[in-house]
């Protein structure tokens, strides 16, 4: 830490840190968090942000046993809360559908009105306004004149509507709908990026505080591009209720830069000068100029807008992961990538957060000519021959301009604060005022551009992934990877099933596609499928499963096993690092189940998704896990060091209704790992019962052989096991019950049916039933049915708790059902034949002897006695004659 850090480093809490883009705020609050104990949250907007903080802060292998901490984007911290319904809307949602109002709200600009009903409307800490609240906000509490709020906020009504209708929701009305559900939970928050959260979202955060004033917040209003209304401010008055004594507490500001050259530094101070000029001090916390500390001094080139020049300048970087390319708005995008091959090019708002080694910043003032003019208008030169920033409010208050064009000062000043060295500006309006005021002048520029290898490419698409850039990720791989499809069948789960359609139903001739089937069993370990292709489909080979699985199961990735992996690494190049092998693995799933980890190295390297999963929802850990579990060999060899570079920093779960997040360094988290990994076998092998379950001798036996970093010796204990299945059992009433497993019979358990787990629809992400995720449909094809007790019946069970579609009979299983039926039914005919034919026998002995007896009469009467006498008499008489 240099001195400034230092200071704020032994600060107690409450503690607000300012500071600029690249001036060391994350690291800083991250080590102080590690001083708290108890439960502990760290949230800030971006996804990338809270996981890559999260990385950093285990970094080194540090453990707090005293503290449970949990890193969150604002989306996932209301989830934790309750997951709303739906999809959250964002610009694009909003644009779209603002598009279509066009004609009725001819007088509103679609982003002025996004941040006037997320900024204002909604924002507030203390509900969202009412109409006449709304129509009574001071001069500078809006964007618009009074006259046309009643304009706004029918948009505003309209817009609410559309939401419900589509099933989407804005953050910020769920926020002001959850804080009745916030409770106290935290001891410790840090809230990073705070410039990018509104009122009523940070005032969430604040609830579930255990006591007041445990936080630490930072930020930098001058890189505020989501519509808010920021100002450090309203966030002092949410601290401190008394608006004097929030005047005078004090925050602390880093004015240090570590990122960006010199140059760009020069550039971006210039701008928050002109800024200060022009519209006055927006608060105290604010008014700063940075301070460059790196050795680069880096270059600001200004350049003509012309085609020479851009086909010059798109030749060199259209190759190179160095270079990226920034407009305005997302509108602005379609012009540019006339201009420019590179995949990495960005709105601003898409920008936040990246840094690359060169930008280039298009037509930013030229695309907005007035607004830029506006910005300087009245602006000297003279005034910014200044080394610091006097603290000044604008004399006229009902002056909106900073409202109305604070995005577009703060959106150039972010674009230029993305650039670790070097900024090439290209404008066609090179004399704007503007450029003059930031010392910025046509010149010769001698630009310098490597070409990036395929290798570094698969890594920056990659790393846009996880930063939530889809497009720029997929426009990478369809223009510089160029990835061809794998020329094989990938037998994933709609290729099986059309197999076992053929083979079982259809019963279609010739071997080869039992012999896929075949080679499907030996990969995935389906004992029951290797029967019925011997019983059914009379493949005989089959017959040597048990014998041949191991050997044969590696068939289709045999080469993931050599030391030597060239040829692996030139087809990843070809069809994506991605790209499915025959058995549905991704190279890394491959790879882990071959205990190579020079390979999972080298794949983790280029940007293998270790989360990327089989249709089984198993990933590259999984696949691992699974050859442990039943090879000590590979258990107590390669997975140590596998489990480092492929186990998930967390998994996510919504148990019914909030998010709750498992970090890898929970007990539940391995737990968990480990029930998905034996998921399938609990359906397809013979168990103890036929639960569909687990119970903790199974578990225990799979980590009899596994590494200290994989479970810790205290937690490999029966004890132990116990106790952490017992203690998030759904019933169970535990104060930090995670609802992760259900009890389906004493000392046995399965997940909680009510779980689900994120997953990636196209450009979406959708919660799906575990069950579903789990792909319990596609194991009910594959799962035993032992006579004396069906685990048919605990998958028809489980999937109707999970509200999942109901069981259906296996394909495999479907002609020999049919012919028991069939024999059953015969069975039944014989049975009903004869039946028949008793009851006609029954009935014709009765039609016989039914006269005879009616005839005789009743014993003891006259005529009873005369024919017995007479019965006797023809005896006696037919003895004589013998």
């Amino acid at each position: 830490f240099d001195d400034a850090q230092e200071a704020v480093y032994r600060q107690p809490p409450p503690l607000i840190v300012v500071g600029s883009a690249g001036s060391g705020k994350t690291a800083l609050t991250l080590e102080k968090l590690k001083h708290a104990e108890g439960e502990v949250l760290y949230v800030t907007h971006s996804a990338y942000l809270a996981q890559s903080a999260r990385d950093l802060y285990y970094a080194n292998g540090f453990e707090h046993s005293a503290q449970d901490a949990v890193f969150l984007s604002y989306r996932e911290f209301v989830e934790s809360i309750r997951v709303p319904l739906g999809r959250e809307a964002s610009w694009r949602d909003f644009s779209g559908w603002f598009s279509r109002m066009q004609q009725a709200f001819k007088d509103i600009d679609g982003h002025q009105a996004f941040e006037e009903i997320r900024g204002v409307i909604a924002a507030g800490a203390g509900g969202i306004l009412s109409r006449n609240d709304y129509r009574m906000l001071g001069v500078r509490q809006s964007i618009f004149p009074e006259s046309r709020r009643d304009r706004l906020y029918d948009l505003y009504e309209k817009y609410r509507a559309w939401l419900f209708e589509n099933r989407l929701y804005d953050l910020n009305l769920v926020a002001q709908e959850w804080h009745a559900l916030a409770t106290p939970r935290y001891d410790f928050v840090v809230i990073d990026e705070v410039q990018d959260i509104t009122t009523v979202q940070l005032a969430l955060v604040l609830k579930t505080l255990k006591r007041p004033g445990h936080f630490l917040l930072c930020g930098d209003s001058n890189q505020i591009v989501h519509p808010n209304f920021f100002s450090w401010a309203q966030v002092k008055s949410l601290f401190w209720q008394d608006p004097q004594l929030a005047e005078r507490q004090e925050l602390c500001v880093l004015t240090a830069n570590f990122r960006n050259g010199l140059e760009a530094t020069r550039v971006a101070n210039q701008l928050l000068k002109i800024k200060q000029r022009r519209f006055g001090s927006i608060d105290r916390e604010s008014n700063f100029l940075v301070q460059a500390v790196g050795a680069e001094i880096g270059e600001v080139a200004l350049i003509p807008d012309k085609d020479a020049t851009k086909r010059e300048l798109d030749r060199k970087i259209r190759q190179s992961t160095q270079f990226a390319v920034l407009v305005m708005r997302d509108e602005d995008k379609a012009e540019a990538k006339k201009h420019f091959a590179t995949p990495l090019l960005f709105s601003i708002h898409e920008a936040k957060g990246l840094e690359y080694e060169n930008i280039v910043l298009y037509r930013f003032v030229s695309g907005h000519r007035a607004e830029f003019a506006d910005i300087v208008e009245g602006v000297a030169k003279a005034d910014l021959a200044i080394d610091t920033l006097d603290y000044r409010r604008a004399k006229d208050k009902s002056d909106k301009s900073l409202e109305v064009y604070k995005f577009f000062v703060n959106a150039l000043y972010v674009a230029l604060t993305r650039a670790i060295k070097n900024l090439y500006v290209i404008e066609s309006d090179t004399g704007h005022p503007v450029f003059g005021m930031l010392d910025m002048a046509v010149g010769q520029v001698n630009m310098e551009a490597r070409n990036s290898t395929l290798e570094d490419w698969q890594k920056e698409a990659r790393k846009l992934e996880l930063q939530g850039k889809q497009e720029q990720a997929e426009a990478i791989r369809r223009t510089i990877l160029k990835q061809t499809p794998v020329p094989w069948p990938v037998f994933g789960e709609a290729k099986v099933n059309e197999l076992l359609i053929k083979v079982f139903r259809e019963q279609a001739p010739g071997g080869k596609m039992k012999q896929q089937l075949y080679d499907y069993a030996t990969c995935f370990d389906e004992p029951v499928l290797a029967d019925w292709l011997v019983q059914e489909a009379k493949f005989d080979q089959a017959r040597n499963f048990q014998r041949l699985r191991a050997t044969l199961g590696r068939k289709s990735y045999v080469p993931y096993f050599a030391h030597h992996f060239k040829d692996i690494l030139r087809q990843c190049e070809q069809h994506g690092i991605e790209h499915r092998l025959p058995m549905n693995q991704t190279p890394l799933m491959a790879a882990a189940a071959a205990g190579n980890v020079p390979l999972v190295e080298a794949l983790l390297e280029r940007g293998a998704d270790r989360e990327a999963i089989d249709h089984y929802g198993c990933n590259a850990l999984h696949w691992a896990l699974r050859e442990a579990f039943r090879d000590a060999q590979f258990a107590r060899g390669p997975l140590a060091a596998l489990y480092e570079l492929l186990a998930p920093a967390s998994i996510d779960v919504n148990t019914g209704d909030r998010l709750v997040r498992i970090d890898r360094h929970l007990s539940e988290y391995f737990l968990f790992q480990t029930l998905w990994t034996l998921f399938k076998s609990r359906f397809t092998h013979w168990q103890r019962r036929a639960y569909g379950a687990f119970e903790t001798q199974a578990i225990l036996e799979a980590w009899q052989h596994l590494p200290a970093n994989v479970v810790r010796p205290e937690r490999n204990k029966r004890a132990h096991l116990s106790s952490v299945l017992s203690r998030n059992e759904i019933k169970r009433d535990y104060a930090y019950n995670r609802a992760l497993f259900m009890r389906v019979a004493q000392g046995w358990y399965q997940f909680n049916p009510k779980l689900s787990v994120r997953r990636r629809q196209g450009d979406e992400e959708r919660w799906t039933p575990i069950f579903g995720a789990l792909n319990l449909p596609l194991i009910n094809e594959f799962a035993r049915d032992d006579s004396w007790e069906s685990v048919w019946g605990r998958i028809a069970e489980y999937l109707t708790l999970a509200g999942l579609p109901e069981r259906t009979i296996p394909i495999v299983a479907e002609r020999a059902l049919a012919h028991q039926e069939a024999l059953a039914r015969e069975r039944r005919k014989r049975e009903e034949e004869e039946r028949a034919a008793l009851e006609r026998w029954r009935e014709e002995q009765a039609a016989t002897s039914r006269p005879r007896y009616s005839e005789e009469p009743r014993w003891g009467t006259r005529e009873a006695k005369r024919m017995e006498i007479e019965r006797l008499r023809r005896a006696i008489e037919a003895r004589k004659k013998r």
